[in-house]
């Protein structure tokens, strides 16, 4: 177990440096789209991840990546055979530039709507994107028969949204999770924070919420959080069952966080007694 609580610090580390630093960086190398299962599809890069979900009246893109990615996404949406055009709704995970700065691009080519939540729309609003919609807790998005509901879970951003969904393969039915980041970025202050103050108790809000949130299908905001290189291999060479089947992997990812988030909030607290001793 320790290893993994340090494979998994790593993990936190690498999607927590600031957004401005990410185009640098190899997440946004292309990496060839593939389907996920179902009508559900992946079209993101190597690590920033973008989804598309294909129905009979047109499409849904999870995230926009950042700016850089985004025209390899819609690369990535044409090599599939679909039309960037057919976008109808656009949804976000949170409203860091590196998963929010492309949204702009799909809005401009499609037209689409921009659903987004209360918590996140200023800061989409102000860097990113107009959003047509504010989306609350607990609420859904459908299109022809197709729907996405809204999970809120705010710590890494205010307005933080697992999506979920439910696919069909083989004439079962799986409960996908779209899991938002869920790690404080490094920047963050989680004691004491003015411009935040509640964001302690949003944390501990989001991981009893996903504890209990039913989940076949693990997906997330990075790629490393879900192992989606390895397991994208997988699915080529053919392993069945599908790989990317795995509550287990889901449970562990929540349990973790919430471990590293404690030690983080105790190493804090820490910090601002002795802060205040002096």
């Amino acid at each position: 177990m320790t290893v993994k609580l340090s494979a998994f610090s790593l993990l936190l580390l690498i999607s927590t440096i600031a957004p401005a630093q990410v185009d640098s960086t190899p997440w946004n190398r292309p990496i060839e789209p593939f389907r996920i299962i179902g009508n559900l599809y992946y079209v993101g890069g190597a690590d920033l991840t973008s989804y598309l979900i294909v129905t009979s009246r047109g499409l849904i893109l999870l995230d926009g990546g950042s700016s850089a990615l985004a025209p390899v996404i819609q690369r990535h949406i044409e090599e599939l055979g679909f039309k960037v055009e057919d976008i109808r709704i656009l949804l976000n995970n949170h409203a860091h530039s590196d998963h929010a700065g492309g949204l702009a691009l799909f809005k401009r080519l499609s037209g689409a709507r921009m659903i987004a939540s209360e918590g996140d729309r200023a800061s989409l609003e102000r860097y990113h994107v107009q959003v047509d919609r504010v989306i609350h807790d607990g609420e859904s998005v459908e299109l022809a028969g197709v729907r996405l509901r809204a999970v809120l879970t705010p710590g890494h951003t205010p307005g933080c949204t697992t999506w979920t969904m439910t696919v069909v393969e083989g004439g079962k039915s799986y409960d996908v999770v779209f899991l938002c980041s869920i790690s404080p970025p490094s920047r963050y202050s989680l004691v004491d924070n003015k411009a935040y103050p509640q964001i302690v108790s949003d944390f501990e809000h989001s991981f009893e919420r996903l504890k209990h949130l039913p989940c076949d299908i693990f997906l997330s905001a990075h790629g490393t959080f879900f192992h989606l290189q390895e397991k994208s291999a997988q699915l080529r060479a053919g392993a069945r069952p599908n790989p990317f089947i795995d509550p287990d992997g889901f449970r562990w990812f929540v349990a973790a966080s919430e471990r590293e988030f404690k030690e983080q909030l105790r190493q804090q607290r820490i910090s601002a007694a002795h802060a205040g001793d002096h």
